[in-house]
């Protein structure tokens, strides 16, 4: 973590992933248990103190409050988040919204925020979610 961040690049994932899970206000148990599993078998949090999410999901929580958080938020997941893992994050943004298996509206409509806060190209981003979608199928 840098001393100009108080986010670590990891810290901005989880950060990406905690806002997509509670933008419709509901943070399922499957979304959360999808979390924790990417932090726990991911390598790029190979090194990440878990600890952290905890942390990092107040962070989240606090500026959904505030009337401009959103922007703030993505302020700061911009400048900890090195851009060539700005498609790292929106796909693991993609799994945490598939991971109960429903979409609404205002977690595809936190989807797009992501995907232009983080400047991910249409079609790599229609690959990422096609290959979220693929992945969470139930039989």
């Amino acid at each position: 973590m840098s001393e100009t961040s108080p986010m670590s690049p990891q810290d901005a994932l989880v950060a990406v992933m905690v806002a997509c899970s509670a933008s419709d206000q509901n943070m399922r148990t499957a979304e959360l248990v999808a979390i924790q599993r990417m932090v726990n078998h991911m390598p790029v949090f190979a090194d990440y103190d878990q600890d952290r999410i905890r942390r990092i999901s107040q962070i989240v929580f606090d500026l959904f409050e505030e009337e401009d958080g959103l922007d703030a938020l993505f302020g700061l997941i911009r400048e900890a988040l090195p851009e060539r893992l700005n498609e790292t994050a929106y796909a693991l943004a993609c799994d945490v919204v598939t991971a109960d298996g429903k979409h609404n509206e205002v977690e595809l409509r936190m989807l797009e925020e992501v995907r232009e806060e983080l400047k991910v190209d249409r079609l790599h981003a229609a690959a990422i979610e096609w290959g979220a979608r693929v992945r969470h199928l139930k039989p």
